[in-house]
């Protein structure tokens, strides 16, 4: 898979003065026009046009936000072009197709299995409690790579459990 590299540059915001050019939209897309060929000239391929917050200081304490408009381009890295040409990543139907003989490995060491998890028996660990421990082990098939995953949706359904049981007693 090939690895671009991305350059982001402010897009023109006047048109510029040409021969020929008099009207001010025709001066602005000759302007844009201009940037894009220099940038291409210099092998950047034009992905998209974007229009992005700037948080900017104004005066001491105060902040405004400044609506900006960027041209996005990427080119191919050098180095990822490369390898990306020598081995390809589709394989083709002409292609031949090379496997190797496994390779004798030991069998793997046998882990220790850890001991089961136990919901606590004392009274005061209501049922709510492993409900709610016992959710949060549980996989939805989302992946979340946030340290916290999963703690809402628990901590939801322990407060409503909890709830449950102060209105039964």
């Amino acid at each position: 898979m090939p690895q671009y590299e991305y350059r982001v540059i402010a897009a023109p915001t006047r048109g510029v003065r040409t021969k020929g050019i008099s009207s001010a939209e025709a001066r602005f897309s000759h302007a844009l026009e201009e940037m894009m060929n220099t940038m291409a000239s210099e092998g950047w391929e034009y992905q998209r046009a974007e229009t992005l917050p700037s948080v900017e200081r104004t005066g001491l304490a105060s902040t405004a936000t400044t609506w900006r408009n960027v041209l996005v381009f990427r080119r191919i890295v050098e180095e990822a072009a490369k390898t990306t040409a020598a081995k390809p990543d589709v394989l083709r139907l002409d292609d031949p197709i090379m496997i190797e003989p496994a390779e004798a490995q030991p069998a793997p060491a046998s882990r220790p299995v850890p001991p089961p998890i136990v919901s606590p028996q004392t009274p005061e660990d209501d049922a709510s409690q492993s409900l709610g421990a016992s959710r949060m082990l549980s996989d939805n098939g989302v992946e979340e790579l946030s340290e916290v995953s999963g703690i809402s949706s628990s901590l939801l359904q322990l407060s409503a459990a909890r709830n449950a049981n102060k209105k039964d007693d």
